[in-house]
């Protein structure tokens, strides 16, 4: 089996984590078995930017209607869109406003 350097293997799991929720699943148990703080870092952020989308979808559209929830589902793309920009240029940039928040209540990840 061929081994990758582990900056290759950090920088999948952490790009696997903002490609769906299932893609975010699979990067919490890969990291639990070899934590590594920029993958831990980035599940932290999508996690959070998950959790906004599911109740932006559930919440806002139910209670408020489709133009409210598409309004803040395009906000909450360009946290995404943010995020994921990060990953790939290997920074452990925040995302605005909420991405300091995102790692206090995930911290134990």
């Amino acid at each position: 089996m061929k081994k990758y350097p582990v900056k290759v293997k950090r920088n999948f799991i952490a790009i696997l984590s903002y490609l769906t929720i299932i893609g975010t699943v699979i990067a919490i148990v890969l990291n639990n078995t070899q934590k590594n703080s920029f993958v831990s870092f980035h599940i932290r952020q999508n996690l959070g930017i998950n959790i906004f989308y599911f109740a932006n979808q559930w919440i806002l559209y139910t209670f408020f209607g489709w133009l409210i929830a598409f309004s803040v589902g395009i906000a909450i793309l360009a946290l995404w869109g943010i995020g994921f920009l990060g990953v790939l240029q290997g920074e452990t940039k925040l995302v605005p406003v909420v991405g300091t928040y995102f790692q206090k209540w995930f911290k134990t990840l």
